[in-house]
């Protein structure tokens, strides 16, 4: 019985131990502004928040994270179904939010203005300087469509698409296909 019991902590023990070094972003919330998720693998929409804001949040949840709580240099704007976040230092147009559809989040999006709140791989991604460069962080799109103004690089499987205009860059997380 006491080598049971010694098998039993032990195994508790090492369960313990290697949850403590398991990389974020493997089956909790990858937080655009905080986790320095970079394995583009590890990347779902429907493990991504903005703020503590996830897709199929309630618009209550959404309004509270949001719009009520003070994000430290954040504007924030509520029009029609947007919530839009705006850079206190230069408003010049939304740098993130989200839409609500039937009172539930259906779309985050994040652009290049949001790049210095940003952490992981979506950093990279959003400073990219071609749409080769954003296939060098994420892999091949499942599809997309690349002309002179610019690149359209979708990766449904995941739930997000890349919107490349040139120095514009904007990423849509809706729920995966």
């Amino acid at each position: 019985m006491k080598d049971l019991l010694r098998v039993v902590t032990l195994t508790c023990i090492v369960a313990a131990g290697v949850g403590a070094w398991v990389t974020p972003g493997y089956g909790e919330p990858y937080e655009l502004s905080k986790n320095d998720v970079m394995d583009p693998k590890a990347l779902k929409s429907s493990e991504i928040s903005l703020f503590g804001v996830r897709l199929g949040d309630s618009e209550a949840n959404a309004l509270d994270s949001l719009v009520n709580e003070k994000i430290q240099g954040v504007k924030v704007e509520q029009e029609a179904s947007f919530i839009f976040l705006l850079d206190q230092r230069k408003p010049t147009g939304p740098m993130a939010g989200v839409r609500i559809q039937d009172g539930k989040v259906d779309l985050i999006f994040i652009n290049n203005r949001f790049s210095y709140k940003t952490r992981g791989i979506f950093r990279n991604v959003l400073n990219s300087e071609s749409p080769e460069d954003v296939r060098k962080l994420l892999g091949q799109e499942d599809y997309g469509d690349e002309n002179v103004m610019g690149a359209i690089l979708a990766y449904d499987k995941q739930g997000f698409v890349i919107n490349y205009l040139g120095k514009d860059v904007n990423v849509e997380f809706s729920p995966p296909r």
